[in-house]
């Protein structure tokens, strides 16, 4: 553990609260300490209210904030005395606990506090830290856990039993410490769950943490396993195979993050074992169930497992969650995390991860030891936890698209529509700026040129290892070659527009066709052209091709119907937001009509102007499901031109 405390910038910080924020902060961005949203922190503190009394408060992280950017409004402010009024009862039920922590706030709009609100507030120090160390946690998911945690800490830490978190948790610990000598205590380890220390000034309890964890790590230092994998060669088609799989059981598009790290453990002989035994701690369980998909298992019988599951562990009252799988561990390659978006997906993969590596490290020191099948059941049916993802998505969550020419005009609308929908996205364009353009975690932007088979393949098979598979293809790249007679055309004219705006078109969509068939409600957009109803002279290349290419459309959707692929054109016309139509070409073109340049903008039936942001929220909403039942049709959006009408 790295000591980030920094004396200069902690003086900044001039209150209890900005104190406890740095901290929690500090706490936050280490991985290894707590993962996208888990443990927690508090400061107690006074303030006077609106009669000038002092009041005594606990500022406690509030429910989902994250410790690595959380601010002071993260931190719920609850009266001190109610909480360790409520340590004394007998019982709690969760509903009552929520409402009367809520009851007890100066802040109305505050977060829920953390269901540790108790605890905090009966462990007698001003600041509380609360993590869920990987190596303490990994040493106590050993059949000799405790014996190790007494041996590495001896009396330096009190020692306690798991039990379920919230207010059984604080009943217990209240329990435990009614005579106990706190100075001698630099921490309590929770088994399986985590560390708690504690100080009456910030920078003591956060070294105490770092000292907990790092002699817990030293301890794990002969424990860490060698990576004796040996390099696979990915099969792409099996993982869209098994992403269509995980989103038919789940009722709902995924994305796959693929973590070919874990290869030496998906080596092992023994992975069908250790890595069905149970998560790192209970919490993690919402995230990704209590056991992975093996991914040359039937998932039918995953599923079977899961209902069985669930029935053993029923009180009658609940229903069953979505049987669907969150991870699987593929052998030999590596592990697979599935989410509802990338970012949900790469959260699932930070605690695989991190389980996978404790997995490891376990076996050495005798076996690794998850909790109970039961206790495990118990923190994934608990409302309080199961209310923290109950969120819907967007139109296109969880939809992989492909968009060519995505670097300027229609093509970059169309990305833009699709990611603001849901989708992640693969964006491609010869120019090299793509890959600036478009640079985060869910929109990929790759440099190719759609005139190259090898470039074009690549963008494919990037696409489906980056994300797990093609739903959806913007088929725009194109160019506008001169305006040439038939009679006065070179070759090179006639033959570089149907290299690109034909050809191209084939060979993306005969290397997206394998994936395009196990997606998820798959569906193809041609950007096209008016040109293709209604040629004009000088156009010849790029009429012929524009409808070649929507010919081939129409084959497409005669060829994939059958596995449930549509195929539909647009016929975009005179959309002038793009990089051809610079303001002296447009002031050009208007002044050899005769009219201004807004007039002719909108020089069609509706007087409008149809932009690329037009044609990308027509082409998407194509992608979805209102053109769930079309195919094969052909759409002008162009205002109405009397020609094609």
């Amino acid at each position: 553990m790295q000591n980030l405390w920094n004396d200069n910038e902690a003086s900044n910080y001039k209150d209890d609260l900005a104190l406890r924020v740095y901290t929690s902060r500090l706490l936050g961005q280490e991985p290894a300490l707590v993962l996208h949203g888990g443990g927690n922190t508090s400061v107690k503190s006074t303030a006077i209210n609106i009669f000038g009394e002092s009041e005594e408060l606990l500022y406690v992280k509030g429910s989902g904030w994250d410790l690595a950017t959380i601010e002071t409004a993260g931190f719920a402010p609850v009266k001190l005395s109610i909480l360790k009024q409520l340590a004394k009862l007998q019982k709690l039920s969760d509903l009552d606990m929520v409402q009367t922590q809520r009851s007890a706030m100066i802040n109305p709009s505050a977060p829920n506090p953390s269901v540790e609100a108790i605890l905090h507030a009966i462990i007698p120090f001003k600041y509380v830290d609360h993590t869920h160390a990987d190596a303490v946690v990994t040493i106590t998911n050993t059949a000799n856990g405790i014996e190790r945690i007494q041996q590495l800490y001896g009396k330096r830490v009190l020692i306690i039993p798991y039990v379920m978190p919230g207010f059984v948790l604080a009943k217990q610990v209240y329990t435990m410490i009614q005579d106990i000598d706190w100075s001698q205590l630099e921490g309590m380890i929770l088994l399986n769950h985590g560390v708690f220390t504690f100080a009456d000034d910030a920078k003591t309890s956060y070294t105490n943490m770092l000292k907990l964890v790092t002699e817990a790590e030293d301890y794990l230092q002969t424990a860490i396993p060698t990576d004796n994998s040996t390099p696979v060669e990915i099969d792409l088609l099996k993982l869209a195979k098994l992403r269509k799989a995980v989103s038919t059981v789940r009722g709902c598009a995924v994305v796959t993050k693929l973590n070919t790290e874990a290869a030496s453990f998906s080596q092992r002989q023994d992975v069908a074992s250790i890595a069905t035994r149970g998560p790192l701690t209970p919490d993690h369980v919402i995230r990704t169930k209590r056991i992975p998909l093996l991914v040359n298992d039937n998932i039918e019988d995953y599923v079977t497992q899961y209902n069985e599951y669930f029935a053993r562990n029923t009180d009658g009252q609940l229903t069953c969650l979505n049987p669907a799988p969150c991870w699987a561990v593929w052998p030999s390659v590596g592990a697979v995390n599935f989410g509802r978006s990338y970012k949900e997906a790469g959260i699932i993969a930070d605690i695989t991860e991190h389980t996978i590596h404790a997995i490891a490290m376990a076996e050495t020191l005798g076996g690794w030891q998850a909790l109970s099948e039961s206790d495990i059941f118990a923190v994934e049916y608990w409302e309080l936890e199961q209310a923290k993802l109950n969120k819907s998505g967007s139109v296109l969550q969880g939809k992989i698209a492909l968009v060519t020419g995505a670097a300027s005009g229609i093509g970059k609308a169309c990305v833009e529509v699709l990611h603001a929908q849901g989708a992640a996205v693969v964006a491609v364009d010869m120019n090299p700026a793509i890959t600036e353009q478009f640079n985060q975690a869910d929109i990929l932007g790759m440099v190719c040129d759609i005139t190259v088979a090898e470039d074009i393949q690549n963008a494919v098979d990037t696409a489906v290892r980056q994300f797990g598979g093609l739903d959806i293809l913007i088929s725009n790249a194109g160019t506008f070659p001169p305006s040439l007679k038939i009679a006065d055309m070179e070759s090179t004219t006639w033959d570089a527009s149907m290299a690109i705006n034909l050809t191209s078109h084939q060979r993306l969509l005969t290397a997206c066709s394998p994936y395009l068939a196990v997606g998820i409600d798959a569906a193809v957009v041609m950007i096209a052209s008016k040109n293709v109803p209604a040629p004009g002279p000088g156009a010849a290349a790029y009429s012929v091709a524009k409808a070649g290419q929507t010919q081939l459309a129409r084959i497409a959707a005669l060829e994939l119907g059958s596995t449930g692929v549509r195929v539909n054109v647009l016929h975009p016309n005179a959309v002038f937001d793009t990089g051809i139509w610079t303001e002296e070409v447009l002031s050009k073109r208007a002044a050899h009509y005769g009219v201004t340049v807004e007039e002719y903008k909108t020089n069609n039936i509706l007087q409008t102007e149809v932009t690329s942001k037009d044609v990308a929220n027509l082409a998407c909403t194509m992608v979805g499901p209102i053109f769930a039942k079309t195919t094969g049709a052909q759409i002008p959006i162009d205002g109405g031109n009397e020609r094609v009408i």
